[in-house]
């Protein structure tokens, strides 16, 4: 399929995925980015970007267009959507942004456009085919595989990775006919240098994606297993992975907190859907069990080496290092854990927004945390410049006889003051 610089395109949705996808696209297209957010889209057209994936130089040079409502999908020839899944309170998968996301551009689509609208995030498979489209129909009267066509290709964005970037990556693209198949997979050809896979189906695109993180969380899932046993015997896991990681075909994963928009929610998906089909997903759900453990694992030992209750400081409040993204952030278990064991909790962060973390989770970021002194610091999320304090001044921020928790063995090998008591996983 030819495709040219007229080429209309429409993305829904501008955050971790949305946003890079549309300034990729934008450098071949006419592309408009959509988001219900005004403040954001008000600070993206002054060149900010509040998850730093853009630098304020790209997004003033890119050509692309925003609106803070769908009506620019009338006359788009590719609208995509790259909206949220996340799980609510009962890990159960909530669609509500996807489908309210469809029902708003159903209302702005017509028949004269034939528009291909193809889904971006991470759903269950049949979600795109058995939800969305029959979605569509229902509020627009358009007739699939008349009026409007289907694809889903995956996205693959790592938040703070400057290497995987969307337009590096091998995109897997799929369609609801080979003819509509070979219209989105032209699209993305244009967009990344590292080519597109055809799927053989939507449903195997979608599931594609949701075991790609399913999988290492189960590895993550063992690797924290065998830290807590190692820990039994006083037996750093760090010591046996290095040990281990010298056969060719060791996976060299690493224990930790696992959260953030994709590993933490992404087997919930698959674990619901087989729960559908009438299949336990034991593996699955064991994994996510031993993950979301993790936390109050952590502050438990913080505790069992205090002895009592203390203050204690928490450095990093992000779900990895290095990103402003709140989302899913697991060492919210940590803090509130060793809250409810007593603690009286200080957590900083230079890169998490204040205002967010208050409305997502009730909790103050202190700028003046590292002024002062505590029973314990928590090292939970290693962001560079955490990494680029002298050890002896993060040491220092520890009271006499106190404790350094480095939870992702980031300190391992440097020298702490005398005097104080360190832990890691």
């Amino acid at each position: 399929m030819s495709l040219d610089a007229a080429t209309k395109v429409v993305v829904v949705g501008l955050g971790y995925v949305g946003l890079p996808l549309a300034v990729a696209l934008a450098r071949h297209f006419d592309t408009v980015g959509v988001d219900i957010n005004a403040a954001r889209i008000a600070a993206l057209k002054q060149g900010h970007d509040a998850t730093r994936e853009i630098d304020s130089e790209t997004l003033k040079a890119s050509s692309l267009k925003y609106a803070s409502d769908v009506s620019s999908c009338a006359e788009a020839a590719f609208i995509i959507v790259t909206v949220p899944t996340p799980v609510d309170r009962a890990n159960q998968p909530d669609l509500g942004p996807v489908e309210g996301a469809t029902r708003a551009l159903a209302g702005a689509i017509n028949a004269a456009s034939k528009p291909v609208i193809v889904y971006e995030s991470t759903v269950y498979p049949g979600v795109t085919e058995e939800i969305c489209g029959p979605l569509i129909e229902k509020v627009s009267g358009l007739r699939q595989g008349e009026d409007f066509f289907l694809g889903y290709s995956p996205e693959r964005i790592n938040p703070g990775d400057r290497e995987h970037t969307v337009d590096k990556i091998i995109k897997v693209v799929s369609g609801e006919s080979p003819e509509v198949l070979e219209k989105v997979a032209a699209l993305y050809s244009k967009v990344t240098t590292g080519g597109v896979f055809r799927a053989a189906s939507i449903k195997a695109a979608e599931a594609a994606k949701v075991i790609e993180n399913a999988q290492r969380d189960i590895n993550i899932a063992f690797v924290n297993e065998i830290t807590q046993i190692f820990q039994k015997i006083d037996l750093s896991v760090y010591d046996v992975l290095e040990a281990a990681g010298t056969k060719w075909n060791f996976l060299p994963f690493r224990p930790g907190l696992v959260g953030g928009h994709c590993i933490g929610v992404d087997p919930y998906y698959l674990a619901y859907k087989a729960q559908q089909l009438g299949q336990l997903p034991r593996v699955i759900l064991a994994g996510r069990s031993i993950n979301d453990s993790m936390g109050a694992y952590v502050a438990d030992r913080v505790h069992d080496r205090l002895r009592k209750a203390g203050d204690v400081l928490v450095m990093g409040l992000t779900f990895k290092e290095d990103v402003p993204d709140l989302r899913n952030s697991k060492v919210v278990d940590v803090i509130e854990r060793l809250k409810w064991l007593g603690h009286n909790v200080t957590v900083h962060d230079p890169l998490a927004d204040a205002e967010e973390a208050v409305h997502e989770y009730g909790l103050t970021l202190d700028v003046d945390a590292l002024t002062r002194q505590y029973s314990a610091v928590v090292l939970a999320v290693p962001h560079a410049q955490y990494l680029a304090m002298d050890p002896a001044v993060i040491g220092g921020l520890v009271k006499d006889g106190g404790l350094v928790a480095d939870i992702k063995g980031a300190l391992r090998g440097k020298a702490l003051p005398a005097g104080v008591d360190r832990w890691q996983l």
